[in-house]
């Protein structure tokens, strides 16, 4: 039952990604705390992606913009380095239902405001999601869904959307593991969960990849925010 609850959560995390750019960590969160800590939950939910993100990126390297993925990771990362340790002193509980709360209403605000969504945010409201998105990352290993409405305002394609999404999570996946393992949050005890995990991951993301062919941005819109809606349902209920 435990390599179940790792690899089929990890296919549909794949799957999910690869069609919304974001969302697998939230998927695979739902089942890992189930049989492993939260902190090691969230640890090797990160490591699972790596390969499937490195493909992603591969697949659209032509339209990876590497200056704004960066720009944005620099933010993001210096609080979700700080706000790592944080979990042992807040009340996470708390945190969760205020981001549930948060991002149903971006949901609701981005389904029903028609131009919302075609338009790029003031710096300011950039920074609030680089800010927010790392800080939940450092907590729970989840900061696409604010992340993903950062870089879909930017880009004019799903190519370009998946490109600069995957190579951000990339980055911080690299970044924020690194500093998991120097925490002791993953050890060699993990790698097994790992290494069936990716399995799983890499069938999702290949069955995402010929299903997005179809797709274009235009369509796929309304389904992140749809998806987005949901993962606020998920904050608020577990």
């Amino acid at each position: 039952m435990t390599w179940i609850l790792v690899f089929f959560p990890a296919l549909l995390a794949g799957l999910i990604q690869g069609l919304t750019g974001f969302g697998a960590v939230i998927i695979m969160m739902i089942f890992f705390p189930s049989i492993l800590p939260m902190a090691q939950a969230a640890g090797i939910g990160g490591v699972i992606m790596l390969l499937s993100e490195i493909s992603l990126v591969i697949h659209y390297h032509s339209e990876f913009k590497p200056k704004r993925v960066l720009s944005a990771f620099v933010v993001y990362a210096a609080v979700a380095t700080w706000s790592v340790h944080l979990g042992l002193v807040l009340d996470t509980h708390l945190l969760r239902l205020m981001l549930g709360v948060l991002l149903i209403a971006l949901s609701l605000y981005f389904l029903f405001s028609k131009s919302a969504g075609d338009r790029r945010y003031p710096l300011y409201v950039a920074l609030l999601f680089m800010i927010i998105s790392g800080f939940f990352n450092g907590l729970f290993g989840i900061g696409g869904p604010l992340m993903a409405l950062y870089f879909l305002s930017l880009s004019k394609s799903m190519p370009e959307y998946i490109a600069n999404i995957q190579g951000f999570f990339l980055i911080d996946g690299f970044y924020i593991t690194t500093v998991r393992v120097a925490t002791g949050i993953l050890n060699a005890h993990v790698v097994p969960y790992i290494l069936l995990g990716i399995v799983g991951a890499t069938v999702g993301t290949i069955i995402a990849s010929r299903l997005s062919t179809r797709w274009d941005l235009a369509t796929v819109k309304p389904w992140i925010y749809r998806f987005i809606g949901l993962a606020g349902f998920y904050y608020l209920l577990f």
